[in-house]
Order: C-alpha cells, then sequence, then structure tokens
C-alpha cells in the first residue's frame, strides 16, 4: 500500500494522505479523552484535574520521542523517493537501533524525577498522588509508545497512512475496555487509566510490526542492514533532535501555562484539561496535514521536485484554512458544550471556563494550521535546527503570556497562552518558507 507523492495533482495526494492520519490521530485522542470521561465520571473532579496536570508532561516526554522518530523518518522517505532502497533499509535499521537506546534513556531519567518535576509545576496537594499515579504508568510505557510511533512513522514514510490507522483504531477499543476494567472493577484511578492506555498503544506497535514482516517485503531488513553507520547515524540526529527539542521547547512553555494554572486551583485546572481535549479533537486535523506535509516534501525533495513542493504547501494552505474558518466557528459558539463528556460535578462552573478558551483560540486556528504546515514541510525538505526556532518562538509567546497570566492569577491570561504561541510562530515559519524556497529556486537556476 506504499504511495509514490511525486507524481499526480499535490492537492488530491495530499487530501487522501491526510484523512487516514487525521482519523487515525482521533482514535489516538480517544486513548487519553476515554482516561478522561471515565475518570471524570466514576472517580471524580480532583482525579480529572490530576490526568490534564500531567497532560503537558506527557507531552513533554512522548512529545520528545514522537518527534525524534519522525525526525529519522525524513531521510528514509528522502531516500525513498529518490528509489535508493538499500540506503532506505539502512535508514529504518539506524533508526530502531537510536530509538531502543533513547527509549530506555529517558524511561530511567523520567521516573527519577517526577517527584521533583510535579513539585516545580505546582501540583495542587489534593491531586499530587493521583498525578503522580498517572505519569509514572506512562513513563514506564515509553518503549510501547516508541514502538507504535516508529512503525507507524516508516510505513508513512513509504506513503502508506491507511495501515497504521486500521491498528489504531482496534487499540482505541481495547483501551476502552481496558479503561473500564482497570477504573471500574479493580479501582484503580488514574493510574488505570494511565495502564489501559500504555498497554494498547503497545499492542498497535506489535500489530504494525506483524503487518511489515507479513506484507511490506521492502522493509525486510537484511544482515548487512543493521550494520550500525556512523554517518548515517549522524545525519539522523541532526535532523531528529531538532524536532524532538521543538516538541519540547513547546512543552516546557505549556508546563509554564499548567504552573501558572495550578495557582488558581483544582477547578481551574479541571475545566482547562476539559476544554484541552476538546481542543485536540479539533485541531487534529492540522497535526494529520502537517504529518502529510512532512512525507510529501521528503519525497518530493528526494526526486528533486522543488516545483511539487511549492505547489503541496500553497495546496495544503487552502485546504487547512477552510477547515480553520468551519471550526473555528464550531468551536466559539458550540465547543463549551462537549463539556458534559467530561465532567459530572460543578458542571455549570466547569463549562464557563470551557467557553472561555474555547473563545480564545478558535479565533486563531489559521495560524496553528500555518504551524503545522511549514514547520512538518520544512522538516520534510531536510531542515532541522529552522524549525526549532520556530519553536523557541511559540516558547517566548506563550511563556511571557503565561508569566504575566500567573503573575496577576488570571484564566483568561493562560487561555491567551496558545494563541500568542501560534501567531509567533506561524509568522517566523511563512518568513523561513519564503526565503528557504528563493534560495532553492535561484541554486536550480544556476545548476
Amino acid at each position: 500500500m506504499e504511495r509514490d507523492m511525486t507524481t499526480g495533482a499535490p492537492g488530491k495526494i495530499i487530501l487522501n494522505f491526510t484523512i487516514p492520519i487525521f482519523i487515525g490521530n482521533m482514535f489516538q485522542q480517544l486513548y487519553s479523552m476515554v482516561d478522561t470521561i471515565i475518570v471524570g465520571k466514576f472517580v471524580g473532579n480532583e482525579a480529572l484535574a490530576a490526568v490534564g496536570s500531567c497532560g503537558t508532561l506527557m507531552f513533554l516526554i512522548l512529545g520528545f520521542l514522537i518527534g525524534l522518530t519522525a525526525g529519522f523518518m525524513v531521510i528514509t522517505s528522502q531516500h525513498y523517493g529518490s528509489g535508493n532502497m538499500r540506503a532506505m533499509r539502512q535508514s529504518v535499521a539506524s533508526a530502531a537501533i537510536l530509538s531502543a537506546v533513547i527509549s530506555v534513556l529517558m524511561t530511567l531519567c523520567s521516573m527519577l524525577m517526577m517527584k521533583q518535576i510535579l513539585h516545580l509545576m505546582n501540583t495542587p496537594e489534593d491531586i499530587y498522588q493521583e498525578a503522580y499515579g498517572y505519569i509514572m504508568v506512562i513513563c514506564g510505557g515509553i518503549a510501547a509508545q516508541v514502538l507504535y510511533n516508529l512503525l507507524a512513522s516508516i510505513l508513512r514514510a513509504l506513503g502508506d497512512s491507511k495501515v497504521p490507522l486500521y491498528f489504531l483504531i482496534l487499540a482505541a477499543f481495547l483501551n476502552i475496555v481496558l479503561d473500564l476494567v482497570f477504573i471500574i472493577v479493580f479501582h484503580m484511578g488514574a493510574a488505570g487509566a494511565a495502564l489501559a492506555t500504555v498497554i494498547s498503544q503497545g499492542a498497535s506497535g506489535i500489530l504494525c510490526l506483524v503487518y511489515i514482516i507479513k506484507k511490506v517485503p521492502e522493509l525486510h531488513l537484511r544482515k548487512e542492514d543493521w550494520k550500525f553507520g556512523r554517518s548515517m547515524a549522524i545525519w539522523q540526529m541532526k535532523i531528529g533532535i531538532p524536532m524532538a527539542l521543538q516538541y519540547s521547547i513547546t512543552a516546557i512553555g505549556t508546563i509554564m501555562v499548567q504552573s501558572a494554572l495550578n495557582m488558581l486551583g483544582s477547578l481551574s485546572v479541571a475545566g482547562f484539561a476539559a476544554a484541552n481535549k476538546i481542543e485536540q479533537l479539533v485541531t487534529q486535523a492540522y497535526v494529520a496535514i502537517g504529518t502529510t506535509m512532512a512525507t510529501y516534501c521528503a519525497q518530493n525533495t528526494g526526486a528533486g521536485r522543488i516545483d511539487r513542493v511549492r505547489q503541496g504547501f500553497r495546496a495544503a494552505t487552502v485546504i487547512a484554512s477552510i477547515y480553520a474558518v468551519v471550526t473555528g466557528l464550531m468551536a466559539i459558539f458550540g465547543g463549551k458544550y462537549l463539556t458534559v463528556l467530561f465532567v459530572s460535578e460543578n458542571l455549570p462552573q466547569i463549562m464557563e471556563l470551557v467557553d472561555i478558551y474555547m473563545k480564545c483560540i478558535g479565533a486563531v486556528f489559521i495560524p496553528l494550521a500555518v504551524v503545522n504546515i511549514y514547520r512538518n514541510g520544512i522538516q520534510g525538505m531536510g531542515y532541522g535546527l529552522l524549525p526549532m526556532m520556530a519553536g523557541v518562538a511559540e516558547l517566548i509567546g506563550r511563556g511571557v503570556v503565561a508569566l504575566i497570566a500567573a503573575s496577576r492569577k488570571s484564566y483568561v491570561g493562560a487561555c491567551l497562552a496558545n494563541p500568542a504561541a501560534w501567531l509567533f510562530a506561524g509568522a517566523l515559519l511563512l518568513i523561513m518558507y519564503f526565503s528557504i524556497m528563493k534560495k532553492r529556486e535561484k541554486n536550480s537556476l544556476l545548476s
């Protein structure tokens, strides 16, 4: 089911590739959403706030690993686009070795430092134990998360976005069953929700591995492919590390926002957590089209088709902007009503908090679309450091607003942190894109 993205209408290719990723991302969000719904309904608002307070930490840890594996696969996709299958297999083997080593180190470091991190985040005492139990299980399951994300990235690098979707759907249903069993039957609380997520993610990773072994001969690695190549590893790290740090930089800003919220008490944390879950549902399309652009730009860059890269950016921007207008209006006028999915206590107060957040973000979905499309597309072209600078811009925008919100103990201020980050980063990425394309076209004319 591999797809060559170097031929055909760019808009059609991008849309067809994005839709399965979008659906897959929605099911991946279903993991955490089901956790939130069942915890909020059957354990209580304090447990809901505990899970919500860990969301930024999960993004910091897992986002780093997702960025890393996605960065490794840029090279795989470029080799696939150029038709160099031997180098493509070697890049896959190298990525597997690097991912295994880094996931072990991340597991150890995160579990050893977690108590100090939660204290630094001003985690409220009434939710501390639930939060600690939840995040420690997530950290213990880092390997399961890496397994799925690496294998799914490999398949997408070869143009297959449908198979990872199928396995995520199965895993999402498994997650629902395990949530009910661990939380309602065994009364494991927030930690039970985390365990269900880890097991489900691991199952989807194993299914991807079985599929690759049975159905994708291009990825059947030979003995010589496993020979560790220093130059290949350095090349992958030059792209993977900046992409991973970009996620981490974003997460650091989000942690600053969470720290500001924690000073307002568990009710504000619960409201913001519910609003974040609704936001993540709406914005998964931007993440999906960004993932598509990374593969599309990598394959076409590998094939030397810079003209198609430009066409792809234009088509993706149009598609995402239309979606941004529609979903922005939905978020502003109707987003708050989804609050009933997540809470059973203090519903009017929490719905009011959710409504404030939805109104703050709904007006700036186009800048968010720009961030995802241009950041991932530039990464797909082989640039690692430049998109990371956009992450720094996000950190500045989000961090400054979060500090102001913390000093004034303002919930509205915390809600404005993300819009500020998207505006700063989006503007910088557009400047980068036009500069890169101008340089590329100049070099093409000279050659």
